[in-house]
């Protein structure tokens, strides 16, 4: 079988990957996340899962690189990584009460061709207090995070709802999709 390879250094992504139990390399992508004017949040995604996918094939193009990417929005405004604290705070209360969308592209490039994927979650948040978004941020410290939260641990509780065809797109690979397209370019899945 060829190597896979996913085309992103993120412990998330990392995580939910060995869970298909197909051995893997991690090369981080030659791939930059610059917005694009007037650019939409689910094309953003689709755009940079590919190019990452096709940054690390470039180099590999004896493997399978898997290249995914997740672009949070609350209305037409795209909620980044927040990088610390206080924009952590103030993404989560801007989330407060409001249904967010997580667009989460990937991408699997093998033979020189491209599959790809786009899951659109939908995450409505409850109300919640300054006390509750604070204590929240000191536990987890999910800078790292699209919108601000770890929907995989204490970040659950900050939900009233979620609807997605695939719950592990909001951690940031959809399993269920990547499964078919591993099983489509040989590999047996379970």
């Amino acid at each position: 079988m060829r190597p896979v390879i996913l085309a992103s250094t993120s412990p998330y992504r990392r995580a939910l990957l060995e869970r298909l139990g197909v051995p893997f390399e991690v090369v981080r992508p030659a791939a930059t996340e610059e917005h694009l004017p007037r650019e939409m949040p689910r094309d953003r995604a689709l755009r940079l899962s590919g190019a990452k996918a096709k940054a690390v094939a470039a180099q590999r193009p004896d493997a399978v690189v898997i290249g995914s990417d997740q672009v949070a929005s609350l209305g037409s405004r795209v909620l980044d990584k927040p990088g610390d604290a206080e924009n952590c705070r103030s993404q989560l209360a801007a989330l407060s009460g409001q249904t967010a969308r997580f667009h989460t592209g990937c991408a699997v490039v093998a033979n020189g061709e491209r599959l790809v994927h786009l899951d659109t979650t939908s995450v409505q948040f409850r109300v919640l207090t300054q006390e509750e978004i604070s204590r929240y941020v000191e536990r987890e410290k999910p800078f790292d995070c699209a919108g601000g939260f770890k929907a995989e641990a204490l970040g659950i509780t900050l939900f009233e709802s979620i609807e997605s065809r695939d719950p592990t797109a909001l951690i940031g690979l959809p399993l269920i999709w990547l499964a078919s397209a591993l099983r489509s370019v040989g590999y047996t899945l379970p």
